[in-house]
């Protein structure tokens, strides 16, 4: 399998941590100083899932695909090898976001799994350490405030 991954323990209770993750992603999705806008979100399998995300600079990088799991509380499954519709594209990763409860916190785990070991690769390259843990950092954060 050619799959990424960061995990993080976060001190926050299972539900309040899927609140953040699946409610209020415009604030943590994007590692700062990008933001995304959330287009669609389609929260069943086969469902509609885009977004924009910009860049300081004016970047804009549209992404389009749909839910391939939606398990509430849990885990969500994207995709962008496959848009609303039923409609092919260019596949470059399934997208795994999953919860789980860890003693008194929440065990977050994020994934990117790839068809080719040179898409995982060049996800690698692209940063995907550094900007996930930086998502993650920031989930971590809204979440163990207050």
């Amino acid at each position: 399998m050619h799959e990424l991954s960061i995990t993080r323990r976060i001190n926050a209770a299972p539900e309040k941590v899927w609140d953040v993750l699946a409610n209020r992603q415009e604030e943590w999705w994007c590692p700062k100083p990008w933001t995304i806008e959330m287009v669609a979100q389609e929260r069943r399998p086969g469902g509609r899932s885009a977004m924009i995300m910009r860049g300081p600079d004016g970047e804009e990088i549209p992404q389009e695909g749909i839910f391939l799991a939606w398990d509430e509380g849990r885990r969500f499954v994207t995709t962008d090898a496959v848009k609303s519709d039923f409609e092919p594209s260019d596949p470059f990763m399934i997208g795994i976001w999953v919860i789980e409860a860890d003693g008194d916190g929440t065990r977050y785990t994020a994934r990117a799994r790839h068809w080719t070991e040179e898409a995982m690769k060049q996800h690698a390259d692209m940063g995907f350490e550094e900007g996930w843990s930086a998502c993650a950092d920031q989930l971590k954060a809204l979440c163990e405030a207050d």
